[in-house]
């Protein structure tokens, strides 16, 4: 079939392929935007579950320090992330290794509240709680601290994770 229009033949097959492609980019540009709007509420949803793990961590200041604890009452490093991130609702394995072997990596230049820093070849892990300060469960006959992240800590630095990603 041809159309006339202005002086110009158009032909109905090709007037068609054009109406197709604009409806193939325009179910592109939608299936973008879910995409998007899905990546924005996985993100707004782990910061949510992040801040809850970041106030039960706080919650146990002043809690001793007791090797293999996990709480509540006494903890060991590892124990105490657990915990935190347990209450919020994410499920992380039980010693710093394994929490570290199986998260979302993040940098040092990247972290946020929540994030796990991980210490002295995987041997010690704390939590990230802002303004260049973890809280953590540091050793026998100490208790639950928040301490800034500077000299040995920094220098001992294995690496982060961001649990709930």
């Amino acid at each position: 079939m041809t159309v006339t229009a202005g002086g110009f033949i158009l032909h109905a097959p090709t007037a068609q392929a054009a109406t197709t492609s604009d409806s193939a980019k325009t179910t592109t540009v939608k299936a973008e935007t879910t995409a998007k709007t899905a990546k924005a509420r996985k993100i707004a949803r782990q910061q949510s579950k992040a801040r809850k793990a970041v106030a039960v961590a706080k919650d146990q200041i002043g809690d001793p320090y007791r090797y293999g604890a996990e709480g509540p009452g006494a903890f060991d490093c590892s124990g105490l992330t657990q915990y935190a991130w347990r209450k919020a609702g994410v499920k992380l394995p039980r010693v710093a290794a394994s929490q570290y072997a199986r998260g979302h990596k993040v940098s040092w230049k990247k972290l946020q509240p929540g994030d796990l820093l991980f210490f002295r070849g995987l041997g010690h892990v704390g939590m990230y709680v802002g303004k260049g300060k973890m809280v953590h469960s540091p050793s026998t006959g100490k208790r639950v601290q928040v301490v800034k992240l500077s000299g040995w800590r920094k220098a001992s630095f294995v690496g982060a994770i961001r649990p709930g990603m």
